[in-house]
């Protein structure tokens, strides 16, 4: 129940307030326009805001594309006309047209040399004494040097760089091979070199007919300084230590 004097109260508070349209909207009222006075006959109107006025474009921004600048350029212009004066603009694909190309050089007066050690190593005539041991150790020593290099290469003063196996090789192919190492040897600057041409322990006669085959072809190749016995770390009777030539 709702006391009937809270009830009094409570209208007469609202007792002036309106309720809200049909929409749940409060109209509020727009406000009037408030129009500017107009100035009297005779009185004169106040001054308009001028627009700013817009500069020209620079004078050279309009000459013709013919036509020569009037303005004095300044040294980096000049300086810059000046070197281009004689530059003619690419045609329009706008790419420059390269050559093909070229193949690389081949050096042909090398590998003439080395066909032509070769063919002597592999056709050229071997005697009697080429063929038969020469000592208990093998050596070699080329005419007009002196001893002392055959001694170094004894005493194992030289590193060996590289070396060759010919095991198992029949005399064309040992040839052939062994002609081909030295031309590589020589070629890339290699100076002491190791070729193993065994010991023939498996050959009928324990002979190794490769080993003196071999002696006689360091000894006719012009690159050869010297050639020795190795040592037994380094393959004793079965193995040379050779000496080549500066390629320089």
């Amino acid at each position: 129940m709702i006391d009937p004097e809270d009830l009094a109260a409570f209208q007469a508070e609202v007792a002036d307030i309106k309720p809200l349209p049909p929409v749940n909207r409060v109209q509020l009222d727009k406000p009037k326009r408030v129009l500017a006075p107009r100035p009297a006959v005779g009185e004169a109107k106040p001054a308009e805001r001028k627009k700013p006025r817009q500069e020209a474009l620079p004078a050279h921004w309009n000459i013709p594309a013919k036509a020569q600048p009037t303005t004095t350029l300044d040294p980096v212009q000049a300086e810059f006309r000046a070197a281009m004066a004689g530059v003619q603009p690419l045609p329009p694909p706008n790419l420059v047209e390269h050559g093909k190309q070229p193949p690389p050089p081949r050096p042909l007066q090398h590998l003439a040399d080395e066909q032509a050690a070769l063919h002597e190593s592999l056709h050229g005539f071997i005697g009697l004494q080429d063929r038969l041991e020469g000592g208990d150790e093998p050596h070699y020593l080329r005419n007009g040097l002196a001893q002392n290099v055959l001694r170094d290469l004894r005493r194992g003063r030289w590193v060996i760089q590289d070396e060759i196996d010919l095991h198992g090789l029949n005399r064309d192919e040992a040839r052939h091979l062994l002609a081909t190492f030295l031309a590589e040897c020589l070629h890339h600057g290699k100076r002491c070199v190791r070729v193993v041409h065994g010991k023939g322990l498996g050959s009928p006669q324990k002979t190794s007919i490769l080993r003196q085959l071999v002696r006689g072809w360091l000894a006719q190749r012009q690159e050869v300084l010297a050639y020795c016995q190795a040592k037994p770390p380094d393959g004793g009777e079965g193995a040379l230590i050779v000496l080549l030539r500066n390629q320089k």
